[in-house]
C-alpha cells in the first residue's frame, strides 16, 4: 500500500501531539496532585466528587450555623449564670433586712442595697450581644425588653419568640431565651391563687397552697377569708367579691384543707378570731415583682415584727425561690443546648473526615505511578519525534 509523504507526515504529527497531551496531562496531574481535573478524566468519579464536594459545602454552613448558636447561647448561658448569683445574693439581703433587732435606718440602708441589686438584674436582663441585639427580648432583638413603668414595676415588652438555627438535616437549634421565660412567668408557688395578708392580722399563719382542682364548678374571684369567734372556737367564712358567702366552717382546723367553688386552700399556723386575708386568681410570679415587693417590705415601719409582716415575708421568699428556679431551669435549656450543638459539631468534623477519605480515593494522585506513566509516555515522545526526524530527512535522490 502506498502512503503518500502528506499522509506520513499527517501520521506522524497527530502521533506527536497525541503523545504531548497525554505528558502535559500527566504533568498537570503531577502539579495539581490530582487524578481528576475534569469530567474527561474520569466521569463516574467526577460525579462522586462532585456530590462529596457539595456535602463538604453544606456540612461547612452548618458548621458556621453552630458556631453562631453557640455564641449566642454561651453568652446567654453565662448570663443567666450571673442572674443566679445575684439573685442568692438579693435573697440574703433581704432575710438580713427581715432580721427584727435592726432598726428602721438599718433596714433602710439593706433595701438601698437590693434597690441597687435590682438595677444591676435588670442591666443583666437587658443584655446585648456583639451586633447590639438584645438577648432576652424573643424576636424583638432591637428593642429594649425590660424597662420601670409609670408605677416602678419591671414590665417587659418583648415577646415570647424563638429563633433557630439549622444545624444539620432536619434539625433546627434554638439559640435563645425569650425574657418572659427567663424573668417573668415562674410558677406561683401556691398554685393558682395569691394571698394578700391583711394589717389587722393577729395569729401566726401563712397561706401553703391554693389551687383550682375542679374546672367545672371553679368561679374565678377574689375570695375573702374572715375567722368568727364561735365561743368555743374559730369558724371560717369565705365571701367572694359580691359578699355572698362561698362557704362556712364550723371550728376551723388548720391542719384540714379548704375547698369551694372548685378551689382547695391549705393554711399552716394558727389564725384568731378577727383575723382575715383575700386570695385572687394568679397564674405566675415575677422576679422582679418578688424584689420590688421585698425592698417595699423591709421599708415598711415594723414590718418584720408584725404577723402579717410574717407572712409576707414567707410569700415573698416563696416568690423568690419560685423566680430562681425559673431562672436555673432557663440556665438549664441553654445548657443543654450547648451540649447537643456540641454532638452535633462533633458529628460533623467526622463526617467531613470521611467525606475528605473519600474525595482523596477518588481525587487524589498516585505520585510514583503518575511519575512512571509520565516517563513511558515522555520515551513514547521522544521515539516518534526522532523517527518522525529521520523519517522526515530521507529524500530518494539520496539512493540514486
Amino acid at each position: 500500500m502506498r502512503i503518500s509523504t502528506g499522509q506520513m507526515f499527517q501520521q506522524s504529527t497527530n502521533s506527536i501531539l497525541e503523545k504531548q497531551s497525554a505528558t502535559n496531562s500527566i504533568m498537570g496531574q503531577i502539579s495539581s496532585g490530582k487524578r481528576v481535573e475534569t469530567a474527561g478524566d474520569d466521569p463516574v468519579a467526577a460525579i462522586a466528587i462532585d456530590n462529596l464536594k457539595q456535602k463538604n459545602t453544606l456540612v461547612e454552613q452548618y458548621e458556621k450555623n453552630i458556631d453562631y448558636a453557640t455564641n449566642r447561647l454561651g453568652l446567654t448561658e453565662s448570663k443567666i449564670g450571673s442572674t443566679e448569683t445575684l439573685i442568692a445574693s438579693m435573697r440574703e439581703q433581704l432575710l438580713r433586712g427581715a432580721n427584727g433587732s435592726l432598726s428602721s435606718n438599718e433596714r433602710q440602708m439593706i433595701a438601698d442595697e437590693m434597690k441597687q441589686s435590682l438595677e444591676e438584674l435588670l442591666s443583666i436582663a437587658n443584655s446585648q450581644d456583639e451586633s447590639g441585639n438584645y438577648l432576652f427580648a424573643g424576636t424583638k432583638t432591637n428593642n429594649q425588653p425590660f424597662a420601670f413603668d409609670a408605677s416602678g414595676e419591671i414590665v417587659y415588652s418583648g415577646d415570647s419568640g424563638i429563633r433557630k438555627s439549622v444545624v444539620a438535616s432536619g434539625i433546627a437549634m434554638t439559640t435563645n431565651i425569650p425574657g418572659d421565660t427567663a424573668f417573668m412567668n415562674a410558677a406561683n408557688p401556691l398554685g393558682d391563687y395569691g394571698v394578700n395578708y391583711l394589717s389587722s392580722q393577729q395569729g401566726e399563719f401563712n397561706l401553703t397552697s391554693a389551687k383550682i382542682t375542679d374546672e367545672t364548678s371553679h368561679t374565678a374571684d377574689t375570695y375573702t377569708f374572715d375567722f368568727i369567734d364561735n365561743g368555743a372556737g374559730i369558724d371560717l367564712q369565705v365571701v367572694d367579691s359580691a359578699g355572698t358567702v362561698a362557704t362556712t366552717v364550723t371550728n376551723f382546723d388548720a391542719t384540714n384543707s379548704v375547698s369551694f367553688n372548685g378551689i382547695e386552700v391549705t393554711l399552716s399556723g394558727n389564725p384568731v378570731a378577727g383575723d382575715s386575708f383575700t386570695i385572687e386568681p394568679l397564674e405566675t410570679v415575677s422576679i422582679f415583682d418578688a424584689f420590688n415587693q421585698a425592698i417595699t417590705f423591709l421599708e415598711s415601719p415594723d414590718a418584720t415584727t408584725t404577723a402579717q409582716g410574717k407572712s409576707q415575708l414567707a410569700q415573698l421568699l416563696n416568690d423568690i425561690d419560685s423566680g430562681q428556679n425559673q431562672v436555673s431551669t432557663a440556665r438549664s435549656i441553654a445548657g443543654n443546648n450547648l451540649k447537643g450543638l456540641e454532638s452535633i459539631s462533633s458529628n460533623h468534623s467526622e463526617e467531613k473526615i470521611i467525606n475528605s477519605s473519600a474525595l482523596s480515593m477518588l481525587e487524589d494522585l498516585d505520585f510514583a505511578e503518575a511519575i512512571t506513566e509520565f516517563e513511558k509516555q515522555q520515551l513514547a515522545l521522544n521515539a516518534i519525534s526522532s523517527v518522525f526526524s529521520s523519517v522526515g530527512s530521507l529524500s530518494l535522490f539520496d539512493y540514486i
